[in-house]
């Protein structure tokens, strides 16, 4: 089995998190400026097997597409022309940043660590997968 790797865009950086290649657990991976992420995953899949992307889908209360769309659309467009082998699946992506930072509360974190928006992006993108794991876990 290969890696999935979670992402967790963000304008200015983004969340990484990625499967084990048994794909039993989720970690968070990184966390890299927006305008270096496709080099980035470029140079880690020389080295690891992904079979999935994994995608925050920014979505409203309302269920309707949040603000962040317009910058993610993008961005999913150039990941499908330089990984086009790779399939893209979104997953909602509401409450992330509260659940991360609450879970970095229950953790221990100091609060000058809570502060640390890179973890918060790491820890989102780390909640997103494990969210879509026990998704697909729940269907079999």
């Amino acid at each position: 089995m290969a890696r999935i790797l979670a992402i967790d865009y963000g304008r200015k950086r983004v969340g990484l998190a990625v499967t084990d290649p048994m794909q039993i657990i989720a970690n968070g991976l990184d966390t890299v400026a927006a305008k270096d992420l496709l080099d980035y995953l470029e140079k880690y899949m020389k080295s690891e097997e992904v079979e999935l992307f994994v995608v925050g889908y920014p979505k409203q209360l309302n269920n309707e597409d949040s603000e962040s769309m317009k910058y993610l659309k993008p961005f999913l467009g150039k990941l499908k022309k330089k990984f086009p082998d790779i399939p893209i699946e979104m997953v909602d992506e509401r409450f992330t940043s509260k659940i991360a930072f609450q879970t970095m509360i229950d953790g221990g974190l100091k609060k000058k660590q809570r502060q640390d928006k890179a973890m918060i992006d790491k820890v989102s993108a780390t909640i997103i997968l494990q969210s879509y794991m026990e998704t697909k876990r729940n269907m079999f």
